[in-house]
């Protein structure tokens, strides 16, 4: 019977979590709905040093506001919990004890000075990569080189030691990564990595093998970054006995800066100028200890459905011309196979295109609350729910963010204070103001106020005085909104109502024309 497909996403609480981290859960999601498995969330705080209070929480209100659905996790629970690392501490010494009585690991009593005098010697003698592997292990104080009686006498005494594993000198180690094909690795590249530390606690490489085989997880996808460790990875499943069940494995590519000069980091965000984070976080500077603020998507004004797309995006391709996918359509049409091998660049231009597209997509009656949230921050309140959503249709094609239609939306509440020089010199005369004075006293009077019925009524006006629309539209433009472009401008009079459209053509041609006032 084949197995539940079952996948984590396992960050460490160190700081707020990176947009590279949220594509990578986004894959985990998007392969466990394809195929009908489940998503975990497991924290992985065994470095107790660099654990960032708020962290935890800001991963799962990240995820839950992309949309990431979890099945088990801290806050889920689930029959594997829990889904902490360092309540889990426990259950691992048992499997390092396992491999050091199968041989597989061993204990190291090196000290600190000695271990850099060991770096020091291999440095001197021009060895490319210095580190405790199968040949400089026979030189140090481990009980692979004391006599075991004084192992023994080390341990009951409790000197402080360290469980390595015992890295084979000569042997090749493969295993098929789904996005990359075979990979081989000679295992004298690998060093003999730290499985328990001193303080009792495993190391990353230890607990995420055995929370990843207790936990049933049947595919590891990751980020590149990750791929030097997995032949490591791939022998304490086989030294455990459960090479039979390893998951399969995926790492993806790196995400690099807009100018691809390298990786993008969590330095580079506000930086460069963009956001790198979901959310926002407040944080403290590890060096001076003052209050730090980074910037998230959801804070500067971008959908997740826009976020989430785009995410989906840097690395994988359907295969299609389509861009524009909803959660459901990027789980139909995800497979791993068609992730790249190649790094991917991040195009901040490409993030605002899918967030105007998702934005001007939504219903009018949704742009509206927008409008008015923002209305209200500026203190513009009472405005009626149907004149918001008229406003919210005409000003979208104009707008990236939820903020904009705000902005775009001021010249309905605030009449012009200036006019647009460049069309007042070359479209404003005494016959224009004479016309636009005459089609602001027959307003008030329309019966019929839609954009059809006021451009009928401009229009005979304006052929009434001897003139064309075109020599009247921009005048009249500026004279209603004080600027040169925007808007379909009947659209924006039928909003603005023919007392208030009058008024303010009447106080352009008092302003800019004072004789034919």
């Amino acid at each position: 019977m084949e197995r539940e497909v079952r996948v984590r996403f396992a960050p460490s609480p160190t700081g707020p979590l990176h947009i590279g981290g949220v594509r990578t859960a986004l894959y985990n999601y998007l392969l466990a709905r394809k195929l009908g498995g489940k998503m975990l969330l497991r924290i992985e705080d065994t470095d107790q040093n660099r654990f960032v209070p708020g962290a935890e929480q800001y991963i799962m209100d990240s995820l839950r506001w992309c949309g990431i659905e979890i099945d088990e996790g801290i806050e889920q629970g689930g029959p594997h919990a829990p889904y902490r690392q360092s309540e889990r501490k426990p259950m691992y010494r048992q499997y390092a004890d396992q491999l050091i009585n199968d041989g597989y690991a061993y204990y190291a009593f090196d000290t600190p000075e000695e271990l850099d005098a060991m770096r020091a010697r291999l440095t001197a003698a021009k060895v490319p990569n210095p580190q405790y592997n199968s040949i400089t292990r026979t030189q140090m104080r481990n009980s692979l080189t004391l006599p075991e009686t004084e192992v023994q006498q080390l341990l009951e005494s409790n000197t402080p030691y360290v469980i390595r594993l015992k890295v084979p000198r000569k042997e090749e180690v493969r295993f098929n990564d789904l996005i990359r094909g075979w990979v081989v690795v000679h295992s004298s590249s690998i060093d003999d990595k730290v499985l328990m530390k001193s303080d009792g606690m495993p190391t990353y490489h230890l607990a995420n093998i055995v929370d990843d085989h207790l936990m049933e997880i049947t595919h590891v996808i990751r980020g590149e970054e990750w791929l030097p460790s997995a032949p490591l990875h791939v022998l304490l499943y086989r030294y455990l006995g459960w090479e039979s069940t390893m998951p399969q494995f995926a790492h993806l590519p790196l995400l690099l800066k807009p100018d691809g000069t390298g990786k993008l980091s969590k330095r580079d965000g506000d930086k460069l100028g963009f956001p790198v984070f979901p959310l926002e976080f407040h944080g403290t500077d590890s060096e001076t200890g003052q209050p730090t603020v980074s910037s998230g998507y959801r804070e500067s004004g971008y959908l997740p459905d826009a976020f989430i797309n785009f995410l989906a995006f840097l690395g994988w391709n359907p295969g299609t011309q389509q861009e524009l996918f909803t959660m459901d359509e990027l789980i139909e049409a995800f497979s791993i196979e068609r992730v790249s091998k190649s790094p991917a660049r991040f195009d901040q231009n490409k993030v605002r295109w899918y967030n105007e597209q998702y934005l001007r997509a939504k219903p009018d009656g949704e742009l509206a609350q927008y409008l008015l949230e923002s209305l209200e921050k500026q203190g513009i309140s009472n405005v009626p729910a149907d004149k918001a959503e008229q406003i919210a249709a005409l000003v979208k094609e104009r707008a990236t963010f939820p903020a904009d239609l705000a902005r775009e939306a001021q010249l309905f509440f605030q009449r012009p204070t200036s006019y647009d020089e460049q069309v007042i010199s070359k479209k404003w005369n005494a016959q224009v103001a004479g016309t636009l004075a005459a089609f602001a006293q027959e307003l008030p009077a329309a019966a019929d106020t839609t954009p059809d019925a006021i451009k009928a009524l401009l229009t005979q006006v304006v052929e009434g005085q001897g003139m064309k629309l075109g020599q009247v539209l921009q005048a009249l433009r500026v004279a209603v909104t004080g600027a040169a472009a925007g808007p379909d401008l009947m659209a924006i009079m039928s909003i603005l109502g023919p007392e208030e459209t009058a008024e303010r053509i009447q106080a352009a041609v008092t302003k800019l024309t004072p004789s034919a006032a």
